[in-house]
């Protein structure tokens, strides 16, 4: 085999590249435009991924469409745009919204208000679309929704609940983007960076049904004990501010393909695995639950592999995808993939003892972002363990000040790969010798 981080590395290249938008969208767009369109064709979007999306979109326009005239206006976190010619792309603040994001939403709104019955909207919706896709409901100001997006980062809550709140507090989220085009042709192509690939969750979904209710969301901010101010618990307890559902005539026009998700990524990492002579084990595209409890599962499947050849022989490597959460009680550095790596070598340096050595691993973002920080996520080879026997910092006390950036930095495993302009959402591998 090749070196540890390179076989892993390797993998997660594979995982990113399944989700390209220049590789996954054409065969959709085909689709969409099969079927005539007599008016306006007008791009809207907001996601990690818009903005590579749009270029996706302007060149197969180019190539395939080239006497249709378009517009439109997608929203990304910053330093993810793209040079585009016909379709602006707006960067703005991921994941607590500012100003900039607001903006752009509420101009995506209004020009979803102004499409006719002949026209097409054509919206690009991928991971990071929540924060970005920010348009306060009507008497909330933009300052209140922050902090609770803030208070919601920090709490533990799952990617679903999160975006529960946030839909029945958005004037864009859960569906409205879609009563606000309507009676337009919609047509939706999303990428999917949620357990389960739920639409309704992916960027809150603004163009489709919302399964959610106002109920869902006040117990959401009770069960987690999040405060929050009276303008905001008065919207949540007012039945006005119900998101349709479905069967609503906002959805009648409507249409939603998923163009890249984390099970597609996973099975073309477990394809470069097989091909370097490794048997990979897929054991789930939705996992979900604290990183560090996470970790200590997939430590002790690891350990069956080394230990036992169950379920399967080595070499071997076990990929997982989804989308772990960490309560925040430290004051340290690090997203969830940095605590998930960091608690698996915990896991590894104090129950498997016997067989540690030869087990290595990687997590990353595949947006190429772990949390806030500058890295994707961290990689860990077998020799870490000779290296804690030999002065690198104990990581114990990292793992309590959710610090993973800094042990990792210090024992030369980050993992930077700067935007990836996709976003399937966690990625992760561990191999056994």
């Amino acid at each position: 085999m090749s070196s540890e981080t390179e076989i892993l590395k390797s993998l997660f290249e594979a995982a990113v590249a399944a989700a390209d938008p220049q590789r996954c969208l054409p065969p959709f767009l085909d689709r969409v435009f099969a079927t005539p369109v007599a008016g306006r064709v007008v791009v809207l979007g907001a996601g990690k991924a818009s903005g590579a999306m749009a270029k996706a979109v302007e060149d197969y326009m180019s190539a395939k469409q080239p006497d249709r005239a378009y517009s439109g206006l997608v929203v990304t976190r910053y330093e993810h745009a793209l040079p585009c010619r016909h379709i602006e792309i707006v960067e703005a603040a991921h994941p607590v919204p500012d100003e900039s994001g607001r903006a752009a939403a509420m101009r995506i709104l209004e020009m979803a208000e102004g499409l006719g019955p002949d026209d097409l909207a054509l919206c690009l919706i991928s991971g990071g679309g929540s924060a970005l896709l920010t348009a306060p409901a009507a008497g909330l100001d933009f300052e209140e929704k922050q902090a609770l997006n803030g208070a919601l980062l920090k709490s533990g809550a799952t990617i679903h609940e999160m975006n529960c709140v946030r839909k029945h507090l958005s004037a864009i989220k859960g569906g409205r983007l879609a009563a606000a085009a309507a009676p337009a042709r919609l047509v939706t192509l999303a990428i999917s960076d949620v357990p389960g690939d739920d639409l309704d969750v992916i960027a809150s979904g603004p163009t489709v049904p919302d399964p959610t209710t106002l109920a869902d969301a006040v117990a959401i901010i009770e069960k987690y004990g999040i405060e929050v101010p009276a303008k905001v618990r008065a919207l949540l307890d007012d039945p006005e501010n119900e998101t349709p559902k479905a069967g609503d005539p906002a959805f009648e026009r409507t249409e939603t393909h998923l163009v890249a998700a984390p099970q597609r990524s996973l099975e073309a990492a477990a394809e470069v695995a097989l091909a370097a002579g490794v048997t990979p084990l897929v054991l789930g595209d939705a996992i979900e639950g604290e990183s560090r409890e996470v970790a200590k599962m997939h430590a002790a499947i690891a350990a069956q592999v080394a230990r036992h050849g169950q379920p399967l022989g080595a070499p071997a490597v076990l990929l997982s995808g989804g989308e772990t959460t960490v309560t925040v009680r430290g004051s340290g550095r690090g997203g969830r993939n940095a605590e998930f790596l960091l608690s698996l070598l915990v896991t590894l340096q104090e129950r498997m003892t016997d067989c540690r050595e030869r087990i290595s691993a990687i997590a990353c973002d595949t947006d190429g972002i772990d949390g806030t920080e500058d890295n994707a996520g961290c990689v860990m080879t077998g020799e870490i363990h000779a290296r804690l026997a030999g002065g690198l910092d104990d990581p114990k006390p990292y793992l309590a000040n959710n610090d993973g950036y800094s042990f990792f930095d210090k024992a030369s495993g980050l993992v930077k790969t700067g935007p990836t302009l996709t976003n399937v959402n966690d990625f992760r591998a561990i191999l056994i010798r």
